[in-house]
């Protein structure tokens, strides 16, 4: 008897491990395929938690065979666990609504883990009494979701990625399903090992071919995604970096955006870089936050004035990548091997309010503000902060979506760069696989004509694009396509995060 209660509660951990864990990888390919992070998340787990509930509600159905039952209940959950990744990707591969596959699955998996514990519960309790059974049954998946939430974030998501993480939970529940199997085997009848020896079979089967044949077809179903032969992927702990090929140029992806093309890099990081350099000529230091492929910092190195270069990206692969990775090396010159580059890997928002460094110019080279994580780096509360570590009379720029796509996404960022002190100049280009893209500057303690500033001066150093004349190209806007309601654009706060709202709302379609 007592064997048997450590098992059945050796179950209840495991189911909850695998349960958390189960969500979590929904959630994050819910959001590399859908996007908006927050939205995919709080879906996903609140249909798994909905779907959890009916399973429970199912689960009073049972009557007998209570054993059995549940052992088939992990071995399905098993198969299905093990293959969200690869079911998601083959369905990807011929169906474009995506969601529909990640939803119904987030129902399928709810509903099996919401059997799991009613009917352990309901197996122990001619072993223990209701009050110790349920405390102790409930305690014990309640660990296992704590170790799950603590391997997913640490282990599963960094080194073994959206291929395989999925099969261990698939392990996972096959293993609780053979040690029931194993306690039951002497107790049963000859038809019921029977129908245990083909449950168990089945998944051996699933769970071979899964670790066999998985990351190939994830391979082929990014070579579906991507249109171009990947020549890099990998999963890191914070997004999914790939790389890839096609017709002569190299384009380089995180979460499935593009970042950068070989074929019109230099038209967004010239003006990136030589507009803010151009208008302060007495730079000594600049902080480049984001930016992690090099090329800003590349841009950057051309000025030999420049004795102070700091780069903060999140993600420690992608500044190795970019110094180690052949094809980031030709893009980026070796700028992050360049002895005045000091590398940092920490969030940008954080860097900013920990450090007490002074910048002449700050270069915000972030992913675009689709989802509210990504919003707070375009905040009211993220440029004070900008302002705090600029030294008097210093410069930021950052990347700001779209002036036509993303109108309104446009003027909110360059409200919300005003209302933290700054004197705003818009810019624009037309980057080739970009379509027309802009940027914002901020003057802190300039209060003269930025454009006409900037019209005047002068590119002094080799470029691959700019010159002297493309200063007044790139400042110099006619009258809006799609007119927007300036005075309705509200401004981007941590705690009213509208720009993500702005973003998602701009005409994309039109590109």
């Amino acid at each position: 008897m007592k064997n048997t209660v450590y098992l059945l509660k050796a179950a209840l951990f495991a189911t909850g491990l695998a349960g958390i864990v189960s969500e979590y990888t929904l959630s994050t390919l819910a959001t590399y395929f859908l996007g908006d992070s927050v939205f995919q998340f709080t879906m996903i787990v609140s249909i798994m938690l909905f779907s959890m509930g009916l399973g429970s509600r199912f689960s009073k159905r049972f009557t007998t065979g209570l054993l059995e039952k549940f052992i088939l209940i992990e071995c399905v959950l098993s198969v299905i666990a093990s293959n969200v990744t690869v079911i998601v990707y083959c369905f990807f591969a011929w169906y474009d609504e995506t969601a529909v596959i990640i939803y119904a699955l987030s129902i399928v998996v709810g509903l099996l883990i919401g059997m799991e514990i009613p009917v352990v519960i309901r197996i122990n309790e001619q072993f223990e009494t209701l009050r110790v059974n349920i405390s102790s049954s409930l305690e014990n998946d309640y660990y296992g979701s704590l170790a799950g939430g603590v391997f997913f974030a640490f282990i599963g998501l960094p080194y073994l990625g959206l291929t395989f993480t999925p099969l261990v939970l698939g392990a996972v529940n096959f293993a609780v399903a053979v040690l029931f199997i194993a306690m039951i085997w002497k107790e049963v009848t000859a038809s019921v090992r029977a129908r245990l020896v083909v449950y168990a079979s089945c998944v051996s089967i699933v769970l071979i071919g899964t670790g066999l044949f998985s990351k190939a077809i994830v391979e082929w179903g990014d070579r579906l995604r991507y249109k171009d032969q990947v020549v890099y992927s990998e999963q890191t702990r914070y997004q999914k970096i790939v790389l890839t090929y096609s017709e002569g140029h190299y384009w380089f992806f995180l979460n499935g955006h593009q970042q950068l093309s070989t074929l019109d890099e230099a038209m967004y990081h010239e003006p990136l870089v030589h507009s803010v350099m151009a208008l302060h000529k007495e730079a000594k230091s600049v902080l480049v936050l984001g930016g992690g492929d090099g090329a800003a910092v590349r841009e950057l190195l051309k000025y030999p004035q420049l004795s102070n270069i700091t780069l903060v990206d999140l993600d420690e692969r992608v500044t190795q990548l970019s110094q180690t990775h052949p094809v980031l090396l030709e893009i980026n010159q070796n700028s992050l091997n360049h002895q005045n580059v000091q590398i940092i890997n920490q969030d940008g928002f954080i860097y900013l309010d920990e450090t007490t460094e002074k910048y002449d110019i700050i270069i915000a080279d972030f992913p675009d503000p689709r989802t509210v994580d990504l919003g707070r780096l375009y905040s009211r509360e993220f440029y004070w902060l900008c302002h705090n570590a600029l030294e008097e009379n210093g410069l930021l720029i950052t990347q700001a979506g779209s002036p036509y796509f993303a109108e309104a996404a446009f003027e909110c960022i360059q409200k919300t760069i005003a209302i933290a002190g700054f004197n705003t100049l818009p810019l624009h280009n037309h980057v080739l696989s970009l379509g027309e893209w802009g940027w914002v500057i901020g003057a802190k303690g300039l209060t003269e004509d930025l454009k006409t500033k900037l019209q005047q001066g002068q590119i002094e150093v080799e470029t691959q694009w700019m010159n002297d004349e493309s200063l007044v190209l790139i400042s110099s806007f006619g009258k809006d396509v799609f007119p927007t309601t300036h005075d309705e654009v509200r401004v981007n706060r941590l705690h009213d995060p509208v720009l993500y709202k702005y973003y998602l709302g701009g005409r994309w379609d039109v590109y």
